[in-house]
């Protein structure tokens, strides 16, 4: 069975990546969370995904000593701060992650969440490193519908390649007006916490007894089955990419497992009975 793939420009990438928040936070220790994410990359999970805030940039440097002898293996997200989002401060932003990934470029740089810096400003700036070869593409991160039209009417904002934002099974705000929009301009969604970490105002789907039961019946572990379902949703085309993070290689190995998992449509509407979609857009849901 092929595995399903996301497009972003070019490059096809499996719909599962490797997430890095909480890293280099000493919750465990760092040759382990090397270890996790380089078991990712031997089962194929390319993108990794990190940012300037996670542990102050302590997470870009676990990223860089993963990917020592083995870049070309990675497809390498970043992301800076809005206030480091302007023409020259985005620069140096990007710079400073360069260096704590050991890397000569990043292959895609979002904005984390929208700032007080004209976003004009932040387009010339990614423009800029985008013409140095410092990044490969762009996207931004935590846009709402408002925002992420605001950003593509302004000049180069139609080069915008993805809107990483939360998305699970019990956050499913983004489909009302948010997703659709986004299909229309073929831009796909990076979903961070698709394990239902957070978000939704407290839901817990990963502990919930009837999702547990439904894991069960289907002989696979309930985050294989919130991450299947992220990947595989009502009416998803292949253009929604899970980035969850995982310190332990036992945890890789299941996250991984989880791509070859199909959903049939009596999972799915059982999964819909317990978490439908809201029948109104809620604000967007951020962490």
């Amino acid at each position: 069975m092929a595995i399903p793939y996301v497009s972003i420009g070019p490059q096809q990438l499996p719909a599962i990546g490797q997430g890095t928040w909480h890293m280099g936070e000493g919750h465990v220790s760092r040759q382990q969370e090397v270890q996790a994410l380089q078991h990712g990359l031997e089962l194929g999970l390319k993108v990794i995904d990190s940012a300037e805030m996670y542990a102050d940039g302590g997470a870009e440097e676990v990223v860089g000593e993963a990917l020592k002898g083995r870049r070309d293996e990675a497809f390498l997200v970043s992301k800076c701060y809005p206030w480091n989002a302007g023409r020259d401060s985005a620069i140096r932003a990007c710079e400073a992650s360069l260096k704590r990934m050991a890397t000569d470029h990043i292959d895609l740089y979002l904005l984390h969440w929208p700032g007080s810096i004209p976003l004009d400003e932040t387009l010339e700036a990614f423009e800029r490193l985008t013409t140095s070869g410092k990044i490969r593409r762009f996207g931004v991160s935590n846009f709402d519908i408002d925002e992420l039209q605001t950003l593509h009417s302004l000049d180069g904002g139609q080069h915008c390649a993805v809107n990483q934002v939360l998305y699970h099974l019990a956050s499913r705000g983004i489909e009302v007006e948010l997703l659709p929009w986004m299909r229309q301009q073929h831009m796909p969604v990076m979903a961070y916490c698709p394990l239902a970490q957070a978000g939704a105002w407290g839901a817990d789907p990963l502990h919930d007894p009837a999702v547990i039961e439904i894991a069960a019946d289907l002989n696979i572990s309930p985050a294989q089955l919130l991450l299947a379902w992220c990947i595989h949703a009502p009416g998803a085309q292949r253009d929604v990419m899970a980035i969850p993070k995982a310190s332990h290689p036992a945890h890789v190995g299941d996250n991984a497992a989880a791509l070859e998992i199909q959903l049939d449509d009596e999972t799915l509407s059982r999964l819909e009975r317990l978490y439908p979609l809201p029948p109104h857009k809620p604000p967007l849901d951020i962490v």
